[in-house]
């Protein structure tokens, strides 16, 4: 029976990274789950790959129809969520969906699928080491960095309501933990 993986991080601390390099083990018969969003796409962004990019109302009105696992309304009224059917389909395919979802989507999704979910926190080593590596980065304003350090201090205290946490202070060693959770997790 295929099963579901989610994986939350504050923004910056190497969760998207993580999940990329885990994908290319296809032994694991990994697939990612695409979340809608309201936003418009980034640079290098494609619709259906990185995001379903969809208007607020479109958006809205999915809610109303009750077609979201989860979703929620982050960083300035923008919308992200999962489709349901989607998911479904895929897990029928016989594929393991992983979800990059943000904290509270993630325990939404884990209280959905229970057992036959793992879900799976990337901790930053400090706030420090996370507000550097997202000014790093280079692609937002000090603003949006303080934002997003401040809810990386929110996120972090969901940390205890996960099944597992793994702290990337090294990327190849938080890879690598990270594997072999999910290995033992899909050998179940």
């Amino acid at each position: 029976m295929a099963k579901v993986i989610i994986i939350s991080a504050p923004s910056g601390t190497g969760k998207s990274t993580i999940i990329k390099w885990l994908m290319a083990h296809e032994e694991l018969r990994l697939t990612l789950s695409v979340s809608c969003t309201s936003r418009r796409p980034r640079t290098g962004e494609t619709d259906g790959v990185d995001y379903h990019f969809i208007s607020d109302a479109e958006f809205r009105n999915r809610i109303d129809a009750g077609e979201f696992l989860e979703y929620e309304e982050v960083y300035g009224g923008t919308l992200y969520g999962t489709l349901k059917q989607q998911v479904e389909d895929k897990l029928a395919q016989g594929r393991n969906v992983v979800f990059d979802v943000d904290v509270k989507g993630g325990c939404r999704i884990k209280e959905y699928y229970g057992d036959r979910a793992l879900s799976l926190f990337i901790q930053p080593p400090s706030i420090d080491t996370l507000r550097q590596r997202l000014t790093d980065r280079g692609t937002e304003t000090t603003e949006k960095i303080e934002m997003r350090v401040a809810r990386a201090a929110m996120e972090m205290e969901y940390a205890p309501r996960y099944d597992r946490t793994v702290m990337n202070d090294v990327l190849d060693e938080a890879e690598q933990q990270t594997l072999d959770i999910l290995r033992d997790f899909l050998e179940k």
